[in-house]
């Protein structure tokens, strides 16, 4: 079983923007560690780093697993791949493909570690380890420079985007153990990136149009044959986030009103249904889902968890014992152990909330004649 986790496109984005120095990161965030919280003991974990001061986690499996990125000592601003043992414990960096910079987004149970890293001759490749993150191998291109893996499943099925020989950039998928890189679909002219997968090899993702207006998520079949427009919740276009064995998606939505609510389908990607928001907020995006339909996300800076199929919305603050001063921010992933993977408020969800912008913001460059989206 795989559980595909959030901000996958949006943290890779983010990660690039460090990279470009484009002014995301405060000086407060500069000492961002991520937390594994465990509902059944009610503890929380803090992952700690890789000798550096950051660590920011981006899946979980259901080992308790770990995988993102981190500072190595003496290298503040170089970021590098980790995987940790069962339980978050321990930290190991991944390395890279030979160049200077990795990150890591998905995990599936037997270990085998998805992301991007930088190549010796300055390329960005998608990468895939062996079980437990032993040994890193690029996953090449659809023809093009750049490649970026998303998600995987137990099958070792890999997703992501590519840029093609045209210069667009797709959505692809693997074969087991992620050999060969198939093209899935994009809109002519225009660009589309996978965003995660579940064990039966559907996939769900995000397009965007020749005149860079993003579109509704996707969803495909089995082995990414086929492909659903999975609509909105009234608003002008929807994201993905996640996808669960059954085939329940989860992501946000525009809404008539023009805010932007978490939200889960039925089985299959069937049925959209609106998680709505805590209180009297007024956005909430969800990140991540376990196979008993146990959402994950955000909402006025401030994690939320769900009971199961998306029922009833609680503060994860509120389930836990927590350290003094730390509050809870953004889930980036759960996993069917009752475990989830957290960056603290209150820089990330800034920083999550740029991300969001920035999605946009890659369509326009496509518009304007840009590069679809940056590897970093």
């Amino acid at each position: 079983m795989k559980i595909i986790r959030g901000l996958k496109v949006c943290g890779f984005i983010l990660a690039a923007a460090f990279s470009a120095g484009l002014g995301l990161a405060t000086s407060a965030s500069a000492q961002q560690h991520s937390y594994l919280v465990d509902l059944n003991s009610k503890t929380v974990t803090e992952l700690g780093t890789l000798g550096g001061a950051e660590s920011y986690a981006q899946g979980i499996n259901d080992a308790g697993q770990v995988v993102g990125w981190s500072n190595p000592a003496g290298n503040t601003f170089a970021r590098h791949a980790f995987i940790t043992g069962p339980n978050g414990m321990g930290m190991r960096d991944l390395g890279t493909l030979g160049g200077d910079y990795s990150v890591a987004y998905g995990i599936n149970d037997a270990g085998q570690v998805v992301g991007v890293s930088g190549t010796a001759g300055g390329a960005r490749h998608a990468f895939i380890t062996g079980p437990d993150g032993i040994g890193m191998r690029g996953l090449g291109t659809l023809g093009g420079t750049d490649s970026v893996a998303s998600g995987i499943n137990d099958a070792g099925q890999v997703v992501g985007a590519s840029d093609t020989a045209g210069g667009a950039q797709h959505a692809f998928i693997t074969g087991p153990n992620g050999m060969g890189m198939r093209d899935l679909w994009a809109p002519a002219g225009g660009g589309s990136q996978a965003t995660g997968v579940n064990d039966a090899g559907q996939v769900v993702g995000q397009a965007y149009t020749a005149e860079g207006a993003l579109l509704d998520a996707f969803m495909t079949g089995p082995d990414g044959v086929g492909m659903r427009d999975l609509g909105t919740l009234g608003g002008a276009y929807s994201v993905p986030k996640g996808i669960n064995d059954a085939g329940q998606v989860v992501g946000w939505s525009y809404t008539a009103e023009g805010a932007y609510h978490a939200f889960i389908t039925g089985p299959d990607g069937m049925g959209m249904r609106d998680l709505d928001t805590p209180g009297d907020t007024a956005n909430s995006g969800a990140t991540g889902i376990n196979d008993a339909g146990q959402v994950v996300g955000g909402a006025h800076q401030h994690a939320f968890i769900t009971g199961p199929d998306g029922m009833g919305m609680v503060d994860l603050n509120s389930l836990v014992d927590l350290p003094s001063g730390l509050v809870l921010g953004q889930p980036t992933g759960i996993n069917n152990s009752g475990q989830v993977v957290v960056i603290p408020e209150p820089e990330i969800y800034a920083l999550f909330l740029a991300g969001l912008a920035l999605v946009g913001f890659v369509a326009r460059r496509k518009k304007m004649g840009g590069e679809a989206f940056s590897l970093g």
